[in-house]
């Protein structure tokens, strides 16, 4: 299964704060296991909020666009993984070893992706679409025929 791991962001994040060299070399050993150990598949940290948009909807209103920084903490990510794994469990049990060195990190989230398989109507027109934009992009395929 396939897992985001979402870190959540906090003041250092949003202040433009540096981690330390050691939480740095420390982030990079952990990410090193992760691809050795074939979990991790992708993974970025993220700008503050006040670099960003967000796009709203409203029904069939026209979208609205509200410019960062976002204040409440729900809505401040600060960077993600996206993680193979076996289970949730195991998910968890990577994530608490993620690197912390100097308290810079709050805490993460683990959240299950969807796969083809997740849902009831997919269409084999539907499962070639996907594998074709895979192709294309070099992400996930579809699963289910």
């Amino acid at each position: 299964m396939r897992v985001m791991v979402i870190m959540e962001g906090n003041r250092h994040t949003e202040s433009e704060a540096q981690p330390s060299e050691a939480l740095m070399r420390e982030m990079m050993a952990f990410n090193e296991e992760l691809t050795r150990a074939g979990v991790m598949l992708a993974g970025e940290g993220l700008k503050p909020t006040k670099y960003g948009k967000r796009v709203l909807f409203d029904g069939d209103k026209a979208p609205m666009v509200v410019d960062g920084p976002f204040t409440e903490a729900k809505e401040i990510v600060a960077g993600f993984w996206i993680w193979q794994v076996d289970s949730v469990e195991q998910a968890v049990e990577w994530a608490k070893r993620v690197p912390n060195t100097d308290g810079f990190h709050t805490g993460v989230q683990i959240r299950p992706i969807f796969g083809m398989e997740d849902f009831e109507n997919i269409t084999p027109e539907i499962i070639e679409q996907v594998n074709r934009l895979s192709a294309e992009t070099g992400n996930y395929a579809a699963e289910k025929a």
